[in-house]
């Protein structure tokens, strides 16, 4: 009850005149830059922060809030209608929304991504005032081996469910691992992979490969088929969902708001690990109708994974805010605003600055209602942007993540890594090869390294040590299971179809 009496107090902060519109400002900000590719929250946060000096810290946190979670929000955007995602975390949605789009459904493809994240949001923001010890204590219970395992079920996951080959998924599965290795060995201090270039001992930023492979590669990979034919013209549907369309998709919002906000609060979760996993359940529950969509254009694809993307924001928000432990990019960010103002975040945080904790989280459920107002009505305004010409339009999104990529470190290095990664992206989609093995790859193949060299040391060489955890032995079983599980029904197809055959 203690926690109730603190949001309401919270909300008596949020709520005042000032405060509501720097939450108006940071939800409108963070759905701007989370619709241009490479340009996403953490940057836009790390941009406010010497403008935000002279603002009081209770309106700059609320601020840089609504960019968060408007940063979720917007990056859905470009994924369903450009199939560039603004943000790694909305990889997955590019997979269906943006075949719903070419299908005409993308005014209903933007409708479950917005109310999905407000759904997801609200829920998973109710849970981050009435569980966040209790989540804080699982997170601390995980050791290296966990977190290990956890990679590895996210690798298989990946690399099995989302290409229509094994060995492809596992292929570009590879191609990130070596784009994560680039840059200083945290361990032995020893360049990997930097071609002796100064600029890549801090390694590749996530923003560049994201931006190389999904928005310059698709740019490359449609400017290269335009000669084939005339430009097509994508209709737009209806800007809200039907009868058929809720009943298929409220599920999916609930199960994905489940995933997201548990491994939002685990260090190295982040959203991308629940997206992909939302997707791979969404898959394999599908019946019917469904099931037949997948591939080109399923609702369920693009509900589970957004709600998960956005819960997983509120799960972010629970070891940051309590233990000063950031795990994602944008966490980082607001660690360091934090810093600026002179407050440490934990356990003291919410006793010294109660008025600045609950009034930012009270904040999260004002920035929602904002965002569902602003995003439904807005549905058809961004689905006309289909209807640009495919040459200007492209032009554009390579002008911008060019700009933005720049705008990370004003270094010509990562304008010549983003190139290079825009033409691996293009020859990636010219063999058929999936991309978002490749990103999430690159995101947690450091972290995997890591977390595989910690365990070892503690278990003195031991490989054992790997499976001694409960926890890690059910992740690498579940991990196996997804590895092994196309391979059996390739094989069971193949001998069906020698026994039909023979016959």
């Amino acid at each position: 009850m203690e926690s109730f009496r603190l949001l309401l107090d919270g909300f008596a902060t949020a709520l005042t005149p000032v405060n509501l519109l720097y939450a108006l400002a940071g939800v409108t900000l963070g759905t701007l830059v989370g619709v241009l590719p490479g340009i996403g929250p953490a940057m836009t946060v790390a941009l406010l922060l010497p403008i935000t000096f002279n603002v009081p810290p209770a309106g700059a946190f609320i601020m840089f809030a609504g960019i968060y979670y408007g940063g979720m929000y917007g990056g859905s955007t470009t994924s369903i209608l450009l199939n560039t995602p603004g943000e790694s975390s909305s990889m997955i949605t590019a997979l269906e929304g943006n075949k719903m789009a070419r299908r005409g459904r993308a005014a209903q493809a933007l409708a479950t991504a917005a109310i999905g994240s407000f759904v997801a949001g609200t829920i998973a923001t109710g849970l981050l005032v009435v569980a966040a010890p209790l989540v804080v204590d699982f997170a601390i219970s995980f050791g290296p081996e966990d977190y290990f395992a956890l990679a590895v079920l996210a690798f298989t996951a990946v690399s099995s469910v989302l290409s229509r080959s094994v060995v492809r998924g596992l292929a570009s599965l590879g191609f990130g691992l070596v784009i994560g290795l680039v840059g200083i060995d945290e361990q032995t201090g020893q360049a990997r992979l930097t071609l002796g270039v100064p600029q890549l001992l801090g390694g590749i930023e996530v923003v560049v490969v994201a931006v190389g492979l999904f928005a310059l590669g698709e740019a490359l990979y449609v400017a290269s088929r335009l000669r084939h034919g005339e430009p097509e013209i994508i209709p737009v549907g209806r800007a809200f969902l039907g009868r058929s369309d809720w009943s298929r998709s409220w599920r999916p919002w609930l199960r994905g708001t489940a995933l997201g906000f548990p491994f939002g609060a685990l260090p190295g979760g982040g959203a991308e690990i629940p997206t992909f996993l939302s997707y791979s359940i969404e898959r394999r529950l599908a019946r019917g109708v469904a099931r037949e969509e997948y591939g080109k254009g399923a609702i369920e694809g693009v509900a589970g994974p957004e709600a998960a993307n956005n819960a997983s924001a509120a799960g972010t928000l629970v070891p940051l805010l309590t233990l000063g432990l950031p795990t994602s990019a944008t966490a980082a960010i607001m660690l360091a605003a934090f810093q600026q103002y002179g407050l440490q975040p934990g356990p003291q945080l919410f006793d010294h600055n109660p008025a600045l904790v609950w009034g930012m989280i009270a904040s999260l459920f004002l920035g929602n209602a904002m965002l569902l107002v602003l995003n439904l009505p807005l549905a058809p305004v961004w689905a006309k942007v289909l209807h640009i010409p495919r040459p200007y339009l492209y032009a554009g999104i390579v002008l911008f993540a060019a700009l933005g990529v720049y705008a990370l470190n004003a270094s010509w290095v990562d304008l010549v890594v983003l190139y290079v990664l825009g033409l691996l992206g293009f020859a990636m989609r010219r063999f058929g090869l999936p991309i978002a093995p490749a990103v999430i790859g690159m995101i947690l193949g450091p972290m995997a390294e890591i977390q595989l060299r910690r365990a070892l040391a503690i278990g003195a060489g031991d490989a054992a040590v790997l499976v001694r955890s409960p926890v890690a032995a059910a992740l690498l079983g579940l991990s196996l299971l997804a590895l092994l599980t196309p391979l059996v029904r390739a094989l069971v197809r193949r001998l069906l179809a020698r026994r039909a055959g023979s016959r």
